[in-house]
């Protein structure tokens, strides 16, 4: 979603006359988009933002903006803390910056904000869901994003017709719970019709879509991934936790039993299907038990892939204000490191089926002068091919793997 975010900042200031800068040096403008979801994240943007201090002393002509989730309601905090920053901008609200631009530089913003569907590309995103209303106990995303506010299906359409004439060959469809698509609009659509809209878009070969919550994965959505030819078959569904008293003092709403029963509705209706998930270790009071049946989940459904965090507290949300971080940090660092080595074993095993194979890949990136792309259920596949393949859709026959990608020959 930040990086969706940031794109569309970068169209307002590309039709202001800006031009991408390589380093915050050459930079009149630097736009520092955050995310705090972890405290990593926090952490990566406070080292960033102290690290611009000395620059914008010396050069105090330079604009410098702060937006995304770190930025609240009240940033009154935040300004005392970071004076360096010109200005704070919470999550999608451009125009702060443009007024300062404005005032600061002779150019015409009439209209910049009209029109920011993003900068051509082969893969991109569109936020068709925003905020949240879930309020799991450690997410502070509904306090930065806000409550759940979905983009009407013509409008999304509208925006992944122009895209797709500017070249666009697949649209990853976003939002924090995207599976919740809907419930907020005039005769509720859900996602099973925004992805059926979609998927009649000439020209567009491929849809995707992120993050999913086991409550909102309904038959409809179910069977539409599984019946619609461009959606990929691929589900990031995070479980964050295996134990059933985590799972309600976290208030996600379901139970140990109830997910693994939707994986297998899921894998049923979807053979091909690859699944993601989310999962935190450390949560407030989990014990050595609850922390195994979290282990045992994983063993168990055996995920393509697992996004792990240790558990942080997150300001203002339900956790930090009830339930608190009692789990020690060498504790939580044990226990990713025993799920990051069973999942590692997990998808190597995985990625060997795909040995002498032949996937269909969309060549979107390079990386170190290595063309690459993703195979329908999202897997890296690196070309092993002299040929400019960026744009096209390939097949590759896979003949090198590793737990996090594989490696082709085109044919």
């Amino acid at each position: 979603m930040n990086k969706a975010d940031s794109e569309r900042l970068e169209v307002a200031l590309d039709q202001l006359g800006f031009s991408p800068s390589v380093t915050p040096d050459d930079a009149n403008v630097i736009v520092l988009n955050s995310c705090v979801v972890r405290q990593q994240s926090e952490d990566k943007v406070i080292g960033m933002l102290n690290t611009l201090r000395p620059l914008k002393e010396s050069n105090p002509e330079k604009v410098v903006a702060l937006m995304g989730c770190m930025v609240g309601p009240n940033v009154q905090m935040l300004e005392q803390k970071f004076p360096q920053v010109d200005v704070f901008m919470r999550p999608q609200q451009y125009q702060p910056l443009i007024n300062i631009i404005e005032d600061k530089y002779d150019v015409d913003i009439d209209g910049c904000l009209n029109n920011l569907t993003g900068h051509p590309k082969i893969a991109t995103f569109i936020p068709v869901i925003h905020g949240c209303d879930k309020f799991c106990t450690f997410c502070i995303i509904p306090y930065r994003r806000g409550r759940q506010r979905s983009v009407p299906i013509d409008e999304v359409v509208r925006e992944a017709n122009l895209l797709v004439k500017r070249g666009v060959k697949e649209i990853t469809l976003l939002g924090q719970t995207v599976d919740a698509y809907g419930y907020d609009l005039p005769n509720k659509p859900d996602l099973a019709d925004l992805l059926t809209s979609i998927n009649d878009i000439c020209g567009l070969e491929r849809i995707r879509f992120l993050t999913s919550h086991p409550n909102d994965m309904s038959d409809r959505i179910i069977d539409a991934i599984a019946n619609l030819d461009k959606v990929c078959e691929h589900i990031n569904l995070p479980f964050q936790a295996g134990d059933d008293s985590i799972l309600k003092n976290m208030r996600r709403g379901y139970t140990n039993k109830d997910y693994r029963e939707l994986v297998e509705k899921i894998r049923t209706t979807i053979p091909k299907v690859s699944l993601a998930t989310d999962v935190i270790v450390g949560f407030s009071g989990e014990s050595e038990e609850q922390f195994h049946r979290t282990y045992e989940l994983i063993k168990d459904i055996r995920f393509d892939k697992v996004h792990l965090a240790k558990y942080s507290t997150r300001e203002g949300t339900i956790a930090s204000r009830k339930q608190p971080d009692d789990i020690p940090l060498q504790e939580k660092k044990r226990r990713f490191k025993i799920i990051a080595e069973l999942q590692e074993s997990i998808a190597e095993d995985i990625n060997k089926s795909y040995i002498g194979k032949i996937e269909e890949v969309l060549v979107d990136n390079s990386k170190n002068g290595v063309e690459c792309g993703r195979n329908r259920n999202d897997k890296l596949i690196y070309l092993q091919d002299d040929k400019n393949r960026l744009g096209e859709l390939v097949e590759v026959q896979i003949n090198e793997i590793s737990p996090w990608s594989l490696k082709g020959i085109t044919i």
